[in-house]
């Protein structure tokens, strides 16, 4: 059940892609927020079917088992909603689906590694990258 006390998030799948790849980054330290229950992160069904997709590129072969792991942690974790809303504010299409998310979750940030593929708001949800959301959540300490 959700928590309104807590920060929502929707998590752009570069973000995880990061975290896989950098498991002491910022990126990391977002995911491990999320995991730890500090932060709540909301899906969509699209929204959690590129994660699976992506996450399972050939391209990402190294990472593989720890990205398995990490959605396997987010499964349990994230919270699911349904989008209500078209949106088309996104440079790429793909990325509207996180601001559907955004939206239908009434998160307070979106976090990306991509910010010039978004605006700058959408409804109530700010693009943040990892480092902006550190600041502005006031949640996370930078890696040393």
């Amino acid at each position: 059940m959700a928590n309104s006390n807590f920060v929502r998030v929707v998590l752009d799948t570069n973000v995880l892609i990061s975290a896989s790849l950098k498991p002491g980054g910022l990126e990391a330290a977002v995911v491990k927020a999320v995991l730890a229950g500090d932060v709540e992160a909301w899906v969509t069904d699209p929204v959690w079917a590129e994660y699976e997709e992506v996450l399972a590129r050939p391209k990402f072969a190294g990472v593989l088992d720890a990205s398995q792991r990490m959605l396997d942690g987010l499964r349990t974790r994230v919270q699911r909603t349904t989008a209500e809303i078209v949106a088309s504010a996104a440079l790429d299409e793909d990325d509207n689906r996180f601001l559907e998310c955004a939206a239908a979750a009434e998160a307070a940030f979106l976090v990306t590694g991509n910010l010039r593929h978004y605006p700058a708001e959408f409804g109530c949800t700010r693009m943040v990258n990892a480092r902006g959301f550190a600041a502005a959540s006031g949640l996370l300490q930078e890696p040393a």
